[in-house]
């Protein structure tokens, strides 16, 4: 069974919250996690190094759903933890968080997730276990991760059948309730930051963010994926789709998916423009201006 034909099947097959699954079977993720600590002086690196590893073996040597995957159909993602300070055992670090997903019949790869977390604080001492579990979390660090695990597979599932990734996001969802019970944990609160974890999951799941929702789709589904077959059809879907961006910055001019789209896509986007008729282009610049007045310079080629 091919990556495609997965995630269109297994959208409507709820029991994929499982977190544990058979050992035999395949994660669901490839993902690299690596840690910068160039921040930090004078100190024994060595931490670092067994919390690197802790943490890959912690994301891919565990099943995150109950859908099996072949090794050659795992998700690539890469987490870079920067460490700004460390005092004892307290960490202070930002996480960026990059996945990406095939295109159909092509060797291309597009992004799907292009997030940075500016504010994650936890504990950690050398050699501690990493541990999760989804009824009572124990660890900001690990709580974090897994909220990411479920976006990714959210938006990856998300990408291939309308709302087939609504179980993962529902249970990124249950992580950022039962996170926000801990006084001392950041990023988790409504309010703190627009573009925190817990505004994030809230644009991704609220009736607001359905039609941002089936535009993912869309713009993948329906035009990414049909460019390889013919190029013109699946462009043409995709510009047709973008309407769906413009209706979101009206009922929410600062929603982070707005972000989410112009960090994984912007670039990819006006490549696509590039073979577009002039008039196309003129429609395209003037749209994303609308919506990116802030990065104008990155789609500048299609004015003229």
């Amino acid at each position: 069974m091919t990556k495609h034909s997965i995630r269109a099947t297994l959208f409507l097959v709820f029991t994929l919250l499982t977190a544990v699954a058979a050992p035999a079977q395949v994660s669901e993720l490839n993902a690299r996690l690596t840690i910068n600590s160039d921040k930090i002086q004078g100190t024994n690196k060595d931490i670092f190094k067994t919390l690197q590893t802790a943490l890959n073996e912690f994301i891919n040597n565990r099943k995150w759903t109950n859908a099996r995957f072949a090794p050659n159909e795992r998700i690539d993602c890469t987490f870079t933890l920067i460490v700004n300070t460390m005092e004892n055992d307290r960490f202070s670090c930002e996480l960026q968080v990059q996945a990406r997903r095939p295109v159909y019949n092509s060797a291309y790869t597009t992004t799907i997730l292009n997030f940075r977390d500016t504010k994650l604080d936890f504990t950690y001492t050398e050699h501690e276990p990493l541990e999760y579990n989804e009824a009572t979390l124990q660890s900001n660090l690990t709580a974090t991760i897994v909220f990411y695990i479920y976006t990714i597979l959210g938006l990856d599932f998300d990408s291939f059948s309308p709302k087939g990734g609504s179980p993962f996001l529902s249970q990124a969802q249950q992580i950022v309730t039962l996170a926000q019970s801990e006084p001392s944990w950041n990023g988790w609160k409504a309010f703190d930051n627009t573009a925190n974890r817990h505004a994030l999951i809230t644009a991704l799941t609220e009736p607001q963010g359905e039609g941002f929702r089936q535009f993912w789709y869309d713009y993948h589904r329906k035009g990414l994926d049909e460019m390889a077959a013919n190029p013109d059809r699946g462009r043409t879907n995709i510009i047709a789709a973008l309407p769906a961006l413009t209706a979101l910055k009206s009922a929410r001019p600062t929603s982070v998916l707005l972000s989410l789209f112009s960090d994984a896509k912007l670039d990819e986007l006006t490549a696509i423009y590039a073979k577009a008729t002039t008039q196309e282009k003129q429609e395209g610049y003037k749209l994303l201006s609308n919506l990116f007045p802030g990065s104008t310079s990155r789609f500048e080629s299609l004015r003229n």
